[in-house]
């Protein structure tokens, strides 16, 4: 984002980023069941962005790890016991629609997962490690999104394995696991806000 702040602290419409997602969590699930898990150093920076736009949402604030892996099993560590189904968003994906968050969740209590994805509408060509590059059927690609909502047991037992570099987000996770992804229908305005142009 080439910025002074975290990304997910930057104005947008006069409001932190972060705050405009939470607010469309909010929208959906009461404030106790919402956990946010920031880098310990950035917590006094959200409290006081809270105090300064007067954003007071009453949910539990967690330190997180030193890679997105370690984030989340931080963030599951807190979840009570008793809980049954768990969704992971990112920060700076604002503009999800509190209609995908709920039917993710619906999703998830009969498959299991839920994970929000887009077909891809560009082509799409493989570059191999040669520096060639072939044509392949954009058909069979999705884009994957955030939210990704998933049962809490199969969640809890796929975070118990060790990070791997090719864990890009949680749905990787539980497949490395043994566990099934069923994807959901998302969002193209979705985006993830992460350099100037998506600012903009």
């Amino acid at each position: 984002m080439k910025a002074d702040m975290p990304k997910q602290f930057l104005l947008l419409h006069g409001k932190p980023i972060l705050q405009h997602t939470v607010e469309r969590f909010l929208a959906v699930l009461p404030a106790s069941q919402i956990m946010l898990v920031l880098p310990a150093r950035e917590q006094a920076s959200w409290q006081a962005l809270c105090e300064q736009h007067q954003f007071f949402p009453g949910i539990q604030t967690i330190d997180g790890g030193t890679s997105r892996f370690q984030s989340v099993r931080c963030g599951l560590a807190a979840i009570p016991a008793d809980a049954h189904l768990v969704a992971v968003h990112d920060g700076v994906r604002p503009f999800i629609a509190p209609a995908i968050i709920q039917y993710g969740f619906e999703r998830a209590e009969q498959a299991g997962s839920a994970v929000t994805a887009v077909p891809v509408k560009d082509s799409v060509r493989v570059v191999d490690t040669d520096g060639r590059s072939r044509a392949v059927d954009r058909r069979l690609y999705q884009l994957v999104q955030t939210p990704q909502t998933f049962r809490l047991d199969w969640f809890r037992q796929a975070f118990a394995v060790d990070e791997q570099p090719f864990f890009t987000d949680c749905a990787s996770v539980l497949e490395f696991s043994g566990f099934p992804i069923t994807l959901i229908e998302g969002a193209y305005e979705n985006i993830k806000i992460t350099t100037p142009d998506d600012l903009r």
